[in-house]
């Protein structure tokens, strides 16, 4: 095979590779078996291609090994040896970038948060989350009375990316309407509202925990995640799952009750 042939079939496999990787990290829940088979096809095709590829070069080695041998005999000079060596060199060139090709196609291809977000929460469709020590920085409703909240920048992306496939509802306990004020402030500032997912309506208040607990079983989430111990005891029993947050890994209260020390942690964004 000339060498210009192959380094446009190594051209050719690149672009391919690309192509498929891009399909699998944008749409990787998409595909359906007739695309599944496709790709799988394409890669044994490429494959094989490579076998062909790399077989002149096998040839090309053998036939080295053999003029080498022939060129200790009487009439042959060292200068044919200078020669033949080079071409050696090279196809071992071509095999070695014709193999990492195929490699780089066969990598895994790493998921994307918002495929991960699905997974973790099994596809529910579903969420009331607790705000205070989970989206906010601030841990008590006296903090709320003080000073401004404030939403982690951590927790942002994979808020964002809820939002974009469960119905969200974000609630929490406060002392007084300003506090109420504070808590939206903050969250329109962070751009919460204007994902598309979230809207002020889907951010509850209540004035004792109890009220939250309420709130939560009125709505009958997928999910439910709070970092108060005794909420996620009492809603064990009524909710499919509960995620609860903790600095220290608590005892776990359920079979349905899944521990992390942040929301983010949980879904391995950080």
């Amino acid at each position: 095979m000339a060498e210009s042939s192959k380094e446009e079939l190594l051209e050719l496999i690149k672009r391919l590779t690309l192509k498929i990787s891009d399909l699998f990290s944008s749409s990787l829940n998409n595909l359906d078996t007739h695309s599944i088979g496709a790709v799988a096809g394409l890669a044994v095709a490429i494959f094989f291609t490579w076998r062909l590829l790399r077989s002149p070069s096998v040839s090309q080695r053998r036939q080295q090994k053999r003029q080498v041998a022939s060129s200790s005999t009487p009439g042959v000079s060292a200068h044919s040896n200078a020669v033949v060596v080079p071409s050696g060199v090279c196809s071992t060139s071509e095999d070695s970038r014709a193999q990492n090709v195929v490699d780089e196609f066969f990598q895994p291809v790493k998921p994307s948060l918002g495929q991960i977000v699905r997974q973790r929460l099994s596809e529910g469709r579903k969420v009331t989350c607790r705000l205070l020590g989970v989206i906010l920085e601030e841990t008590s409703p006296e903090e709320l009375q003080v000073k401004q909240a404030t939403v982690k920048s951590s927790v942002l992306e994979v808020l964002l990316e809820i939002t974009k496939f469960c119905d969200l509802y974000l609630m929490e306990r406060v002392l007084d309407d300003e506090s109420e004020k504070r808590v939206l402030a903050a969250l329109e500032d962070a751009g919460i509202f204007t994902s598309g997912g979230l809207v002020k309506d889907k951010v509850l208040f209540c004035s004792t925990e109890n009220g939250r607990s309420s709130f939560v079983r009125q709505l009958e989430p997928d999910w439910h995640v709070d970092s108060n111990p005794e909420i996620i005891s009492q809603l064990a029993r009524f909710i499919k799952y509960q995620l609860h947050v903790a600095p220290f890994r608590p005892e776990r209260a359920a079979a349905n009750v899944f521990c992390a020390p942040s929301l983010e942690h949980f879904f391995g964004s950080i």
